[in-house]
């Protein structure tokens, strides 16, 4: 059993991301420190990797920055016992199948579960190919966290009906990155997931201002921010800890507003 269902358990969650090795391993360890500190229930560390196509241009770049700096998975994997020796925070993977399978599935989620990782989004996965990780992931207690696109439709009960952990609803079309308006109909996407599951649903991609998460708050159960955390990092670099606190605390107080 993971601790995901904790990030929800006192209200709606607020779930950060960051990319791992940006700009350095040791300011990683520091900022997943500092955005637990500021309220945080849950964290997303990314992998970083050459093409990772779900994302855009900020988070690619902070990628390209973590691998020149010659982040591997290894040393991700170091930074999770790391952070693990000080809290028991809910921690989650985002990654792309070509790092696992290049890794090796059963030893990638071993190793997930050995350094006390929960769960794992992996966005170019398709729905109807996450066999090839459920086994080796369930084996290791490792959830899988299903992703459910606007455009999913008729297939929404589906995906979240094998849910686990938290379901990721993103909230528009497209790469991750700020936006300054969303669209799509949250509540319809939450509501009908929700006739065939208990397992929260967290809406990510595009959300950056307090309005946007008090909003989203009123409709989902968490809200996921990326781009606008590895935005302050790529200001600030090695001073970016006051700067990511202050905004992940005003970010989830609006999410509790909601």
């Amino acid at each position: 059993m993971s601790k995901i269902g904790n990030a929800f358990k006192n209200g709606k969650a607020f779930i950060g991301f960051l990319t791992a090795g940006d700009p350095s391993l040791d300011k990683t360890y520091e900022y997943i420190m500092t955005m637990e500190k500021a309220g945080a229930d849950l964290i997303e560390i990314g992998i970083p990797f050459s093409d990772p196509i779900a994302e855009g241009i900020v988070i690619q770049e902070a990628d390209l920055r973590a691998l020149k700096a010659g982040t591997r998975i290894d040393d991700v994997f170091a930074l999770v016992e790391r952070v693990r020796k000080e809290t028991q925070i809910p921690l989650v993977f985002l990654t792309y199948l070509n790092p696992v399978f290049h890794y090796g599935a059963e030893k990638f989620f071993a190793r997930c579960q050995e350094t006390g990782m929960d769960g794992i989004i992996i966005p170019d996965m398709p729905f109807e190919e996450r066999d090839e990780c459920a086994a080796a992931a369930k084996a290791h207690g490792i959830d899988i966290i299903s992703m459910i696109a606007p455009t999913s439709k008729d297939r929404i009960q589906k995906i979240a009906n094998v849910g686990e952990g938290f379901l990721y609803i993103a909230s528009s079309l497209g790469v991750t990155g700020t936006r300054t308006e969303i669209k799509t109909d949250l509540k319809e996407i939450v509501d009908t997931a929700k006739e065939v599951t208990d397992v929260p649903c967290a809406v990510g991609f595009g959300i950056n201002t307090t309005e946007q998460a008090e909003k989203i708050g009123r409709v989902a159960d968490g809200v996921i921010v990326g781009s606008a955390i590895v935005k302050i990092i790529a200001q600030y670099g090695d001073d970016a800890a006051p700067h990511i606190y202050d905004y992940v605390k005003a970010m989830k107080e609006a999410t509790i507003r909601g």
